[in-house]
């Protein structure tokens, strides 16, 4: 599939020449064998292991971050891992190039966005101050306004919250350099779904109401997130 291509090459999985491409996927997935190996030996996962437990398990041990004993509590990070790689198993059949798309937009994330994420509420309040006042101010009166879903939107960029068809054209734009289309999206769903939020009085029914929205009309949240991106940063060449 083109996206995937494009993916692995913005992720930086695979080299801009194409003549390398199969050569690269061939060191790729025998790396990925090797680590899935060892990983067996030690007892760490096995053939009843879900996929996405194993992927958590190779980056932990490819990042020297493998606890010494498989323990059912997950850090926050891992979390966030597995809420990525289960969206992204929807997306990308062959079990080697989903992992490399997991670890390597988890490791983006992490590092290329590590100081611009902590930032986005700010921002999302920002804009939303712009596009619907009168909702900015009801969910500053409910004080829902620190207690909206930022880890789901922001952290894990969606996944568990937007349906696979919609949330690949949101990844399209982190994965090409812009961490802000996030707020956007964010901006939108409350808009999308102001009326009720307007009829929500307290700050733990709207996170519970924003964790849990409509999956009917997602495609059309995102395109108007875009348009939104675009009315408020321009078109980077990127983003065509």
């Amino acid at each position: 599939m083109y996206r995937i291509l494009v993916w692995k090459v913005l992720l930086g999985i695979l080299p801009p020449h194409h003549e390398s491409h199969a050569f690269v996927m061939t060191y790729r997935k025998e790396q990925y064998q090797d680590v899935h190996h060892a990983l067996q030996v030690i007892r760490f996962i096995n053939d009843s292991t879900p996929q996405v437990e194993v992927f958590l398990r190779i980056y932990q041990l490819e990042s020297g971050k493998l606890p010494r004993n498989p323990s059912p509590v997950l850090e926050p990070e891992d979390e966030i891992f597995l809420a990525i790689a289960k969206a992204m198993e929807e997306m990308v059949e062959d079990s080697v190039d989903c992992y490399w798309l997991v670890s390597s937009f988890v490791n983006q994330l992490s590092n290329k966005y590590k100081d611009s994420l902590p930032q986005l509420p700010k921002l999302l309040e920002q804009y939303l101050s712009i596009e619907d006042s009168r909702l900015l101010a009801h969910l500053r009166s409910c004080s829902a306004m620190g207690q909206l879903p930022y880890s789901l939107w922001f952290r894990r960029c969606f996944a568990g919250c937007l349906p696979e068809s919609s949330l690949q054209r949101v990844w399209d734009k982190v994965i090409s350099g812009s961490c802000k289309i996030l707020v956007f999206v964010a901006v939108e769903i409350l808009l999308t779904f102001k009326m009720k939020l307007l009829a929500l009085n307290s700050a733990e029914k709207i996170e519970q109401f924003l964790e849990n929205i409509p999956q009917d009309n997602t495609d059309a949240i995102v395109s108007k997130a875009i348009e939104l991106w675009h009315k408020h940063c321009g078109m980077p060449a990127h983003s065509i």
